[in-house]
C-alpha cells in the first residue's frame, strides 16, 4: 500500500488544484462575463439557437426552467427507446448485435437520460456502435442538464428579489460546449494515445499466448469513456467497464479517469463561491464534503489492502490485499480509492468488481450513495447538498431562537416542506424497492447469486445505485429481468427529477423574497461551527434512514467472517 498511496494523494491534490480555477471560469461563464472561450464557442452556440429557434436571452422563472427540462428529457428518452429497440436494422452495427427487448430498452434509455448509466447489458455485445454513440450523446446532455439546474440555483441565490432566473437552454448549451466538451477532448486524447480504440471497425482477431484465436471487440471507445467520466456518467463501453484494458489501459489512464470524474463536481462547489462572491462559504461546503469522503475512503483503502481474513486462514498470500475481482495493473489500494470516488460522486464506473470487495467496503460504497451529497454528480451534487443546507439552517435557527435565514432570505414553512419531502424521498425509494424485492422472491430469488446476507446487499445496492443516479452494481446480481429493469427504471425517474425540481423550487421561492441585509444576529453559514452542524444533520439523517438495512446486509456479512 505504501507504494500506491503517493499516487492516490497526487490524484486528489491535482484535481483540487485544477478545480479552483475551473470553478472561477464556470462562474464567469454562467454570469455572462467575457472569457477567452467566447471567440470559439459564441458562433457555435448562435448557430444552435438559430437552427432551433430558441431565444437564449428570454428570461425564465423556475417553473419554466423545469418545464423545458422535462420536455426535452422526454424527447431524449423516447428517442433512446427507438434506437435501442431497432438497432439491428440501423447502420454502424458491424458485429450484428440484436435489438434490445422493450423492458431492457426502457431501463437503458431512462438510465442514460438521468445520468445514472445503470447497465443491465454488456456493452460490447448489447449495443451497436450507433446505439453507443447515441448513449454518448445522452451522457453529454444529462450532465449538461444537471449543470444547468445548478446554474439556476446559483442565480436564485444572488442578493436581489426576482422571479427571472436566466434561460435554461443558455445554461445547458454553455455547460455542454464550454465545459464538458473541451475536458472530454483532453481525456479522450490521453486514452487514445495510451491504446484505447477509436474506430468503427468490427471485432479484431488476435492470437493469444496459448495460441488460441480470439475475437476482440473494438469501437469508438475513447470518446465514449471520456464523457462517461467528465459527465459523471459511468456506463462502460465494454462490459467490464474501467477494469477492461481497452477502457483503462494502464496506471496513468487510471489516474486520469479518476481525476476526470472528480474535476467537475469539485469545480461546481468553487463556482458557487465565485458566483455569489462567498468563497469562504464554498470552502466550508468543500470541507464538509471532504471530511465525509475521507471517512469512507480511508477505511476502504485499508480494508482492501489488508485482505480477506478467511483467505489468510487458508494460507493464501494476502500481502497484495484482497485481489479477488481486482486488476493487478492497479492494485487493491487504487481500487479501494476508486470504489468510493465513484460512489461518492454519482459516476458508477468501476475498475474492479464491487461485489468482491470486503463486506464493510461494500457498506461504505452503499453509504456514499445513501448520503448522496458528498461532491455528487455534475450540478446535482450541489442541488442535493442544498437540501441539507436548508435543513441545517432551519434547525440552527430554532436552536438560537431566530428566524432561519440563508443568503439574506428567510426560510419558512414552504421551503421546509419541500426540503423534507426531497430528503425523505431518497430513503423511501431505496428501502421500499429493496423491501418489495425481498417480499417477492418469485421475481428476484433466482437473480441473487448469494441467498444470505450478501444476497440482501446485492438487492439493496441495486436500488441504492438507482436512487443515487450512480449506476455501479454488485454484479453477482442477474439484473436483466423484467422485474429489475422496470422497478429500477421507475426509481431512476423519480430519483432524478424530483430531487432537481425540489431544490430549484426552493431556490425560486427564495429568489422572489425580499432580501434582508445581514446583521449581528444573522447565522453565519461560512463558519466552521455551521460546517459541523451541517455534517451532523447529514450524518443523523443517513443513520436514522439506513442503519437498520445495513445491519441486515454488509454488517451481518462482516460478522459472519469471524
Amino acid at each position: 500500500m505504501s507504494k500506491e498511496l503517493p499516487g492516490i494523494i497526487l490524484m486528489f491534490v491535482l484535481t483540487l488544484a485544477l478545480a479552483v480555477p475551473l470553478g472561477k471560469y464556470i462562474a464567469r461563464m454562467y454570469s455572462g462575463e467575457r472569457s477567452w472561450t467566447d471567440k470559439i464557442f459564441n458562433p457555435v452556440e448562435r448557430l444552435f439557437f438559430r437552427l432551433s429557434g430558441i431565444d437564449p436571452h428570454k428570461e425564465m422563472n423556475w417553473k419554466e426552467h423545469m418545464k423545458h427540462m422535462l420536455i426535452i428529457n422526454l424527447v431524449w428518452f423516447l428517442s433512446g427507446m427507438l434506437v435501442l429497440m431497432t438497432q439491428q436494422y440501423l447502420p454502424l452495427n458491424p458485429d450484428g448485435n440484436p435489438n434490445m427487448s422493450a423492458d431492457l430498452a426502457f431501463n437503458t434509455s431512462i438510465s442514460f437520460v438521468v445520468n445514472c448509466n445503470l447497465q443491465h447489458y454488456s456493452g460490447e455485445t448489447g449495443l451497436s456502435y450507433l446505439s453507443q454513440l447515441f448513449l454518448m450523446f445522452l451522457q453529454f446532455v444529462s450532465a449538461g442538464t444537471g449543470m444547468a439546474a445548478a446554474a439556476l440555483l446559483f442565480n436564485a441565490l444572488k442578493t436581489r428579489t426576482t422571479e427571472k432566473l436566466g434561460n435554461f437552454y443558455d445554461y445547458f448549451l454553455k455547460s455542454c460546449t464550454r465545459i464538458l466538451l473541451p475536458l472530454s477532448v483532453i481525456v479522450a486524447l490521453v486514452l487514445l494515445f495510451n491504446g484505447t480504440p477509436m474506430t468503427f471497425a468490427g471485432k479484431d482477431t488476435i492470437t493469444n499466448l496459448q495460441g488460441d484465436t480470439v475475437q476482440v471487440s473494438t469501437g469508438p471507445a475513447a470518446a465514449f469513456i471520456a464523457i462517461k467520466h467528465i459527465g459523471t456518467n459511468g456506463g462502460g463501453f465494454f462490459g467490464a467497464n474501467a477494469a477492461h484494458p481497452f477502457e483503462n489501459p494502464n496506471y496513468l489512464t487510471n489516474m486520469v479517469l479518476m481525476m476526470a470524474q472528480m474535476i467537475v463536481p469539485f469545480a461546481m462547489i468553487f463556482a458557487l463561491g465565485y458566483y455569489l462572491k462567498r468563497k469562504k462559504f464554498a470552502w466550508v461546503v468543500f470541507s464538509v464534503m471532504t471530511i465525509g469522503f475521507l471517512m469512507l475512503v480511508i477505511p476502504n483503502i485499508l480494508m482492501e489492502t489488508r485482505g480477506n481474513p478467511l483467505s489468510a486462514h487458508m494460507g493464501i498470500d494476502m500481502s497484495k490485499g484482497a485481489m479477488e475481482g481486482k486488476e493487478t495493473r492497479f492494485g487493491a489500494a487504487a481500487t479501494g480509492f476508486w470504489s468510493i470516488v465513484t460512489t461518492v460522486i454519482s459516476t458508477g464506473s468501476v475498475n474492479g468488481m464491487h461485489d468482491s470487495t470486503m463486506p464493510l467496503s461494500g457498506m461504505n460504497e452503499l453509504i456514499a450513495m445513501m448520503v448522496n451529497c458528498f461532491y455528487g454528480g455534475c450540478g446535482v451534487g450541489i442541488l442535493n447538498f442544498f437540501i441539507f443546507i436548508i435543513l441545517a439552517v432551519f434547525i440552527s435557527g430554532l436552536m438560537v431562537g431566530r428566524t432561519p435565514e440563508f443568503m439574506g432570505k428567510k426560510i419558512e414553512a414552504r421551503e421546509m416542506k419541500i426540503a423534507m419531502i426531497v430528503a425523505l424521498l431518497h430513503p423511501l425509494l431505496i428501502l421500499a424497492g429493496t423491501a418489495l424485492a425481498m417480499a417477492l422472491p418469485q421475481y428476484t430469488a433466482s437473480t441473487l447469486s448469494n441467498p444470505g446476507f450478501h444476497g440482501f446487499s446485492q438487492a439493496l445496492y441495486e436500488y441504492t445505485s438507482s436512487a443515487a443516479n450512480n449506476g455501479s452494481g454488485f454484479e453477482g446480481l442477474g439484473d436483466n429481468t423484467p422485474w429489475w429493469n422496470i422497478s429500477t427504471g421507475i426509481v431512476l425517474l423519480l430519483s432524478r427529477f424530483l430531487p432537481i425540481i425540489g431544490p430549484v423550487a426552493i431556490a425560486g421561492s427564495l429568489a422572489a423574497k425580499k432580501y434582508t441585509p445581514e446583521s449581528a444576529g444573522t447565522l453565519k453559514t461560512d463558519s466552521g461551527t455551521f460546517g459541523l452542524m451541517l455534517f451532523a444533520v447529514i450524518a443523523i439523517v443517513a443513520a436514522l434512514s439506513f442503519f437498520p438495512a445495513l445491519t441486515l446486509g454488509p454488517i451481518a456479512e462482516f460478522f459472519s467472517l469471524k
